[in-house]
Order: structure tokens, then C-alpha cells, then sequence
């Protein structure tokens, strides 16, 4: 995904780089309301996420301009720290698709980042994950591998989930935490007990592993025919 980042404070910036890119975000940074109409007049990014406090056009300006002048119609998420009724009527009425209050959490924000997103390119339906043999059924909950029906514990599913929904690429351990926990996540035993019991539900039965594990990066998905680490 291609995110264009609208924001002045180098600590969120960073935050946000340090959360996002691992999960496979490509990102670009405006730090003005001048730079930011620009950058997102000259590249077709897949969404927008816009800070209200900035030098110059502050964020609900950039978002008018960018909506009424520009004509561009991708989905805005609007940060800030103004949280009253008013301010949100403003900034949904010059254009934002979404509105979250600082300080926000960077799972909550990445949440709402896919759902503007799949509703922007209307896959809004997706109850159905594949990856190789592996297939999760999201609104029955069924998960099977090789057609065969596995039984996951509740925090398994969602492990499932998580790591089928980057699969291959590597899901690193503490993103993993904070996807399935939050922003209270358990010690490092808690999950890696949750990891054996999927990979004894996912692995055991059949001949080859799926679910790989990197020491000091995290966990991965791998095709049953791919066994590269």
C-alpha cells in the first residue's frame, strides 16, 4: 500500500515509519500543506493521512484543495488532536474519509487505513484467504489445509489470520503482538506457546511445515513447495 503521510512532528513521522513499513507499507512525507497538495497531485497513492496542525495551509485547507481544486479522490484520514464535534463536521465536510483523535493507537490507525482502502477499491466482501494449501473462511470461521478441517484455539485464528494476510512475507514479532493484543500485549512466552499450538495444528498432520519461524525477525508463511527459510 502507498501511503502519503501529511504530518510536521518527526516523532510521529518516525512512529508511524517504524510500525507501517514492517507490515509492507511504502511511505512518503509532506511536512507543509504547500508540499503536501503537490506530492499529492504528483503520485497515485492509495491513501492519505493528514495531520490538521500544519505551517502554512493547515490540514483542512490541504484537504479542500485537494478534493475541490485537485479532483483527487483518494482516501483521506485525518489525525489530529481536535476532538470535539465541530472540528470532525469540518473536516468531513471539505472531504476526509476518517477521522482519529491524538493520541491514537497504531493498530486501531493501520485498521482503518485497510478498511478505507478496501472500500475505495469496493473489496469490502473478502471472506476468503488462500495462501498455498491453507484456506480461511472468515465468516464461517473454517479453516482447512489441503482440504483437510483444522481446529484452532481462539488466539489461533487470529494468528492464522494475521500471518495469511502477509503471507510470505515476514510478519516480525512484535507487529505480531501488537495486531492480536493491542497495545497490552503478553510476555514473549504467552505467544510463543500460542505459536506452538498453531504449529501443531498446521504442521503436525502433514509432511511438510508452513509455518516457519526466524530467530530474531519472526514469523513467517511459506508455501508447502517453497522451502526456502
Amino acid at each position: 500500500m502507498y501511503v502519503l503521510i501529511i504530518e510536521d512532528n518527526p516523532d510521529i513521522v518516525a512512529n508511524l515509519y517504524g510500525f507501517l513499513e514492517p507490515l509492507g507499507y511504502t511511505l512518503d512525507v509532506a511536512t507543509t500543506g504547500t508540499s503536501a497538495v503537490e506530492l499529492a497531485s504528483a503520485s497515485p497513492y492509495d491513501i492519505i493521512v493528514l495531520d490538521l496542525e500544519l505551517p502554512g495551509l493547515d490540514g483542512v485547507e490541504v484537504c479542500r484543495k485537494l478534493r475541490r481544486e485537485r479532483r483527487i479522490a483518494t482516501p483521506i484520514l485525518m489525525l489530529t488532536a481536535r476532538d470535539t464535534v465541530k472540528d470532525k463536521l469540518v473536516g468531513f465536510e471539505v472531504g476526509a474519509d476518517d477521522y482519529l483523535v491524538k493520541p491514537f493507537s497504531l493498530v486501531e490507525l493501520e485498521a482503518r487505513l485497510k478498511a478505507l482502502v478496501r472500500r475505495a477499491r469496493n473489496e469490502n466482501v473478502e471472506h476468503i484467504l488462500e495462501f498455498g494449501e491453507l484456506r480461511y473462511d472468515l465468516s464461517c470461521g473454517e479453516v482447512t489445509r489441503a482440504g483437510r478441517k483444522l481446529t484452532l484455539t481462539p488466539t489461533g485464528y487470529k494468528l492464522l489470520e494475521a500471518l495469511m494476510r502477509r503471507a510470505p512475507a515476514i510478519m516480525p514479532r512484535d507487529v505480531l503482538l501488537r495486531e492480536i493484543w493491542g497495545d497490552n500485549p503478553p510476555d514473549s512466552d504467552a505467544l510463543r506457546t500460542h505459536i506452538h499450538a498453531l504449529r501443531q495444528a498446521l504442521d503436525r498432520p502433514f509432511v511438510t511445515p508452513m509455518l516457519r519461524t526466524l530467530p530474531g525477525s519472526g514469523y513467517r508463511l511459506v508455501d508447502s513447495e517453497d522451502q526456502q527459510p
